[in-house]
């Protein structure tokens, strides 16, 4: 019976050790832990097979079988749980990646904060945050062909501009600026009909403030700002 008992207690360690590894920090266990636990796991299942060859004959196939179905089991469900893409599944204040056609971000969960590297066209090798808000829009219309990209871009605009972004980046109307109609400046400044001067100062002045020139904005669309503002309130 103590035979047994410890034949037992050394497959539960074995068992544990291997869902320890299975579910353990790629980014911070992995280069750490895995090999000593790759090592104390061969040398359980030697010490077990050693064991059992020289005191359990009798039982040797029954705990072999029954290590083989836990193992299995451990392994089907980390295979279950592995994500086939996008963001890697997080853990608690974990930072994940993602690496699309443009676009090499990472979320941090615990923050909301978004970042990441641009991999390709004009801005290949810089930093989303390196950026300007015109080199950001541009940016986002270059992704416009890789919907992966779009998304994790848009994601990080929402984070640094807010949603006033979706708005500005409307393109200019075909004819000159002294032809835009009152619906146009109304979408400019992402107002409703019926805005009051109170609503159209106040969507002009943040708009403004986060698109103009002095602070890294395109003067493209600061120019479309103010002549929205002008086409409300009658200037």
């Amino acid at each position: 019976m103590p035979a047994i008992l410890l034949a037992l207690i050394v497959l539960a360690a074995v068992a544990f050790g291997i869902a320890w590894f299975l579910r353990a920090n790629p980014s911070t266990l992995a280069r750490l832990l895995r090999p000593i636990l790759v090592v104390l796991g061969a040398i359980g299942v030697g010490g077990l097979l050693i064991f059992g060859l020289r005191f359990l004959p009798g039982l040797l196939p029954e705990l072999m079988g029954l290590a083989g179905v836990v193992i299995a089991a451990l392994i089907a469900r980390a295979a279950r749980h592995r994500p086939s893409g996008g963001f890697s599944s997080p853990g608690t204040g974990q930072r994940t990646e993602v690496r699309t056609a443009f676009l090499q971000a990472w979320i941090d969960h615990a923050t909301g904060d978004v970042g990441g590297t641009v991999l390709s066209g004009r801005f290949a090798g810089r930093t989303l945050d390196s950026l300007s808000d015109s080199d950001l829009l541009g940016l986002h219309a270059e992704c416009a062909s890789d919907p992966d990209s779009l998304k994790v871009l848009e994601s990080y605009l929402d984070r640094r501009l807010g949603g006033d972004w979706r708005n500005a980046r409307r393109p200019p109307p075909s004819g000159p600026r002294g032809d835009m109609s009152r619906d146009e400046a109304l979408a400019v400044l992402g107002l409703a009909e019926g805005a009051t001067i109170d609503e159209v100062r106040a969507a002009h002045r943040r708009l403004i403030q986060r698109m103009h020139p002095d602070v890294g904005g395109s003067a493209d669309l600061a120019a479309r700002i103010n002549r929205a503002k002008d086409v409300l309130l009658g200037g």
